[in-house]
């Protein structure tokens, strides 16, 4: 029988282990992230974050949550099921001027320029998007099957928007093979 050695390396591992604590939620250029968030009666995981930046300017976090991890963008665009991408503002230079041509641009590129059918769902999100922008606040864009895209502010639902063509176009703005921004892409996929 062997004894059990008492080197220091063997009792700091030894405390490695008995003081390892569950993982905390990341954090991402200051913005400290969920580990999971409940979309409908699903729960979705964090799946990656980055940030979306124009011109050095960090303008805000995006980040993915899944309910079935895959870094395959284009199946996570075209699925039927609970996730959701959240927005944290960092700068006060995002105008909701800027956010709503953002968009606009976003689903045009998402949808390859053609927004027509889903164009009343575009114009509905926008509507809600009156509110002064500021840094700290969080937009949640939530896509719960048979039931739409929860579209909420800071936590206050600000409106649910019916169709997965609207969900997969909406996603796709970060998430498509022309996405706002490739390192923001890569990082939401966890790369």
């Amino acid at each position: 029988m062997t004894s059990f050695s008492r080197s220091p390396l063997t009792w700091l591992l030894l405390l490695a282990c008995l003081t390892h604590l569950p993982a905390q939620a990341a954090k991402v250029a200051g913005v400290s992230l969920d580990d999971t968030l409940t979309v409908g009666k699903q729960t979705t995981t964090y799946h990656g974050a980055g940030v979306r930046k124009k011109l050095f300017i960090k303008l805000y976090v995006g980040s993915l949550y899944l309910a079935s991890p895959t870094a395959d963008a284009a199946s996570i665009v075209a699925a039927d099921e609970a996730m959701a991408i959240r927005l944290d503002v960092l700068s006060d230079l995002l105008t909701r001027k800027k956010l709503v041509k953002a968009l606009d641009e976003g689903f045009a590129k998402s949808t390859g320029g053609n927004t027509q059918a889903i164009q009343p769902q575009i114009d509905q999100m926008l509507s809600f998007m009156q509110d002064k922008i500021s840094p700290g606040s969080r937009y949640t864009l939530a896509y719960e099957p048979g039931v739409g895209t929860h579209i909420s502010r800071n936590g206050e639902s600000l409106t649910v928007i019916e169709g997965l063509p609207f969900k997969q176009a909406l996603f796709g703005i970060w998430l498509s093979d022309q996405p706002a921004q490739d390192s923001l892409k890569a990082a939401m996929l966890g790369n």
